[in-house]
């Protein structure tokens, strides 16, 4: 590829989830002018080509789960003899719960140029969307497909302060949320998405048992991700807390060292606390 430097390198490349319009100039360049193009789905690689006025002239092989290991060291090699190997996958960014990552790794170990063309990914697109905090978020891959295995998995997150994100088959969608109310409780706030960025993307908002009773009476269809909030620290009563703090202080402890020791994890802020704790008619740590 002239535009990108000589030498051979591997170059993931994201994408769209469904609208083509979301491809980027750069992707539409990438599959004009890769040496060999390695893709999730043939047949799909083709049909974007198509949507984008693309007319291949890269050897295409197919690099799918069940032969991504096999097909790695052909491609490691064809990096190392100067040609450029374009990974794609079905939507979203090569590797994420995707093929790709055993490539890079192999590209990694071999010091040869790896690369990314950044661009659609249904995880940032659920987030965005969902309504819930986004500023620190953990990404899950699949759930569990199992119900035993499933319900572990989910009882990891019972603590997890951070909001949640997994991508679930549309038939065990029901199944997983009715797993999650029993685990999580029937609050909890969630979103459920579905074919992001196509003709019916649906996003729903609400708490898991909401969420449930609709994907229980529904034929849902399409590509789903789920957002999960995190859990919130549970507020002790500020009386309870107070009474903490004033007893590590009849037991020796400074004011202000029994405050930071209650406090911490409660919920409830230090200050609140600090006067909540203070013995009638005092204003100071004395």
């Amino acid at each position: 590829m002239a535009d990108e430097g000589a030498g051979g390198r591997l170059l993931l490349a994201a994408t769209p989830l469904g609208d083509p319009g979301d491809a980027s100039a750069r992707l539409v360049a990438a599959l004009g002018g890769a040496d060999v193009i390695a893709a999730e789905d043939t047949r799909r690689l083709r049909h974007l080509a198509t949507a984008l006025g693309v007319t291949l002239s890269a050897r295409v092989v197919s690099y799918y789960d069940a032969v991504e290991a096999a097909r790695a060291p052909a491609l490691v090699d064809a990096v190392r003899d100067g040609q450029t190997v374009l990974v794609v996958t079905d939507a979203g960014m090569p590797s994420v719960s995707d093929p790709g990552f055993r490539l890079v790794s192999a590209c990694v170990a071999a010091e040869l140029p790896v690369s990314c063309l950044p661009g659609p990914s249904a995880v940032t697109t659920a987030l965005a969307v969902s309504g819930l905090p986004c500023e620190r978020f953990c990404f899950e891959g699949f759930a569990p497909r199992r119900p035993g295995e499933r319900r572990r998995w989910l009882a990891g997150l019972l603590a997890e302060p951070r909001t949640s994100v997994f991508f679930e088959s549309p038939r065990r969608l029901a199944a997983t949320l009715d797993n999650a109310v029993e685990v999580l409780g029937p609050d909890r706030p969630a979103a459920v998405c579905r074919e992001l960025t196509k003709t019916y993307e649906q996003v729903l908002r609400g708490s898991l048992a909401e969420l449930a009773g609709w994907a229980r009476d529904e034929e849902v269809r399409g590509e789903i991700t789920v957002v999960l909030a995190g859990a919130q620290p549970a507020e002790a009563p500020l009386a309870e807390l107070a009474a903490q703090v004033r007893e590590q202080v009849a037991g020796g402890l400074r004011h202000k060292d029994a405050v930071n020791a209650v406090a911490a994890g409660s919920g409830v802020s230090k200050r609140e606390l600090y006067a909540a704790s203070l013995p009638e008619g005092s204003a100071t740590d004395g």
